[in-house]
Order: C-alpha cells, then sequence, then structure tokens
C-alpha cells in the first residue's frame, strides 16, 4: 500500500479509538503531504467536519490560496457527496481511496449512498426540496453586482 494511503488509514484507525468514525484523509502535492484530517463529526458537532473537508480547508490555509490544483488526495474510505463536490471546488484532479461506499454501508454508514441515490433523480423527486425565490424588483442582483465588479478589473 501507498505511504499515503496508509497514513489516511491510519488516521482513520486513530480516530475510530477516539471515538469517531473510520474516515481519514492526506493532501498531497510535490510528493509531501501538505495537508490531513480525520473525521470530527463527534468532536465539533459539525456535519462537514469530514477528513476530506479538514484537509482542503488546512491546505487551503497552509497554502493562502482556493486552487489546489495538482494536489493528490488519499482518503480511508470513498469520498461523499459533499467532499467529492469540494475536491472538483478545490481543482483536485486524482483521489484514490480504500474502502468502498458499499462497504462503508455494511459498516453502518451509509448516509452517503442515499444522498449519491437521491442526486441521480429530477430535482422535482428529491428527498430534499428546493424552490427557487426570485429576487424582489427592489432588490440589487447580487450576480449583475459581481459581472460589474469583475468586469471593471
Amino acid at each position: 500500500m501507498d505511504r499515503f494511503m496508509e497514513r489516511a488509514v491510519e488516521l482513520s484507525l486513530q480516530n475510530v479509538q477516539e471515538g469517531g468514525q473510520p474516515f481519514g484523509a492526506v493532501l498531497v502535492k510535490d510528493s509531501a503531504i501538505i495537508a490531513e484530517g480525520a473525521n470530527e463529526l463527534h468532536k465539533v458537532q459539525d456535519v462537514s467536519g469530514h477528513a476530506e473537508m479538514l484537509a482542503i480547508r488546512r491546505a487551503q490555509q497552509a497554502l493562502n490560496t482556493d486552487s489546489l490544483a495538482g494536489t493528490i488526495m488519499y482518503a480511508s474510505g470513498e469520498p461523499c457527496p459533499m467532499c467529492l463536490s469540494a475536491m472538483y471546488l478545490a481543482g483536485i484532479e486524482t483521489a484514490y481511496y480504500c474502502a468502498s461506499l458499499e462497504e462503508a454501508v455494511q459498516a453502518g454508514l451509509g448516509k452517503s449512498k442515499i444522498i449519491y441515490e437521491d442526486l441521480q433523480k429530477p430535482a422535482s423527486e428529491r428527498r430534499l426540496s428546493m424552490t427557487q425565490m426570485p429576487l424582489a424588483e427592489s432588490q440589487d442582483n447580487p450576480m449583475e453586482f459581481w459581472v460589474q465588479r469583475t468586469n471593471k478589473s
């Protein structure tokens, strides 16, 4: 097994010993670890406290950037939809994982599977009801303001 994946698995095992879930992540650039994380839901009651999310946050803060292009994510488990989306948004192009989504479901950690399945459905059939609310005519449009601001530069 790759040394970076070994570290991700080590973090996940430590996390279980501390009362957390079996998820650890390591973010690598130029063959060096730049950030790592372990699931912190049991410590901070924050649903975004996933291992991959923490590694991404820490790397972006350490590097003072929102782009993590050129980095590689090593995760002890297959990333959930939130972590996968964050990896896309951060520009991470390569990720490796150890335990599959199916293994997580068998271990009783199957929320990600439900979300992945729900995202395959049309928006009108998803479990989370979402309705667009247009701006009031009296409100300034943040998207138009963004375009104006960025076009002036």
